[in-house]
């Protein structure tokens, strides 16, 4: 287009140089100087318009050119955007993808699991049902068995019994009773080679009767009983002063008989009126505070008894009940009959012994317990697989 235009530029700029060089041939009558500066006038005020013309259409050219590479430049960012978004929209779609696939994965694995838990409780299920089967089969073959099975686990069982009265409650008497049933039960089956579990058996009752007999729970309820009297003991809160003090003693001389005479005198003077003046309030001879605080520590002596006769301590017991006492004859007045039925009851409780000597273990245990394994192994056969 820029070429066509230089060429019509071109063709436009000869046509004026033709006509002007026609008239100017023509006219050869005419003054030079006059009619040449009239002639060319015109044709260099059509030459700048047309270069003007020209300059324009370049100029709109040039311009239509650069809007429409700008628009394609826009066009191209704006699609190079959306490529761009769908690029990241396609990876956020591949992540969630990939952590599906990921989950599937685990679910899968879950699932495998699963199944092999479930394929191991069943196998547990199945051999818990034959172990059962099995069971109850023995039960059913253990009907007219021989009793004497039945009797040594009885004789067993009460010896358990027994020794689980004397080590958890100390209780012996209910641990005897038990021990002489038991030996009853053997007793019955009438066979020898229970006689030496037997002869265990009557040794670890003579055992037992000879355990400390104290009756512990009726020390500490007798000492409980003590301990809520004791806020309604009285104190020795006054101390009578020696009488003696202050008078000389008669000399046994008869040269002194004027001495002696002026301090009888002076004696039966002195005691026949006495007149004291105070202006002070009286205190009393023990606070308030140090009757409390002896009182309390009578009842911490009188518990420390308590524990120490519930838990079989005889060193403890025996060095708390003397506490008390010591107590009781510095601190209370054991002019009061309170005072001394307290004493009297503390002396009797000293002499209660509550150590305790229960035997660590019964003999005749270990013993019934191998002779009835062997029994039942030898009864049905199992071995080790009827454990």
């Amino acid at each position: 287009m820029a070429d066509n235009d230089k060429h019509n530029t071109d063709s436009t700029l000869v046509l004026p140089e033709e006509k002007d060089i026609t008239p100017s041939s023509t006219a050869s009558g005419k003054d030079k100087a006059g009619a040449e500066p009239t002639s060319k006038h015109p044709s260099h005020a059509g030459l700048w318009i047309v270069i003007i013309l020209t300059l324009l259409i370049a100029a709109g050219t040039a311009a239509a050119g650069y809007w429409f590479l700008w628009q394609k430049d826009s066009g191209q960012s704006a699609l190079a955007d959306e490529q761009s978004a769908q690029k990241a929209i396609l990876g956020n779609l591949n992540d969630e993808n990939a952590q599906l696939q990921r989950k599937l994965i685990e679910l899968e694995k879950s699932k495998q699991a699963l199944a092999g838990t479930v394929n191991s409780l069943t196998e547990k299920t199945e051999s818990l049902q034959l172990q059962t089967e099995q069971l109850l089969s023995q039960l059913g073959e253990m009907e007219g068995r021989r009793p004497s099975d039945w009797l040594l686990a009885e004789a067993d069982y009460l010896v358990r019994m027994a020794g689980r009265k004397v080590w958890l409650e100390q209780d012996t008497d209910t641990a005897v009773l038990l021990l002489e049933n038991a030996d009853q039960r053997l007793k019955e089956l009438s066979d020898p080679s229970v006689i030496p579990v037997r002869g265990l058996i009557a040794q670890d009752i003579q055992t037992l009767r000879q355990v400390n007999r104290t009756d512990t729970v009726k020390l500490a309820l007798t000492l409980s009983g003590f301990l809520s009297q004791v806020d309604a003991l009285p104190l020795k809160t006054f101390t009578r002063p020696d009488e003696n003090t202050g008078k000389e003693a008669l000399s046994e001389s008869v040269d002194d008989w004027k001495s002696n005479l002026a301090k009888v005198w002076h004696s039966i003077v002195d005691d026949f009126i006495s007149v004291r003046r105070t202006d002070a309030p009286v205190a009393p001879m023990m606070t308030a505070e140090e009757m409390w605080l002896y009182k309390e520590q009578l009842k911490l002596q009188i518990m420390q008894a308590q524990s120490a006769a519930m838990s079989g301590e005889d060193n403890l017991y025996q060095q708390s009940v003397a506490n008390a006492k010591a107590l009781l004859n510095d601190k209370f007045d054991t002019d009061a009959p309170e005072i001394n039925g307290a004493l009297s009851t503390l002396d009797a409780l000293g002499e209660a012994n509550v150590q305790e000597n229960l035997p660590e273990e019964l003999s005749a245990m270990a013993p019934l317990q191998r002779l009835l394994e062997s029994r039942v192994k030898a009864a049905y056969g199992k071995g080790e697989a009827a454990q």
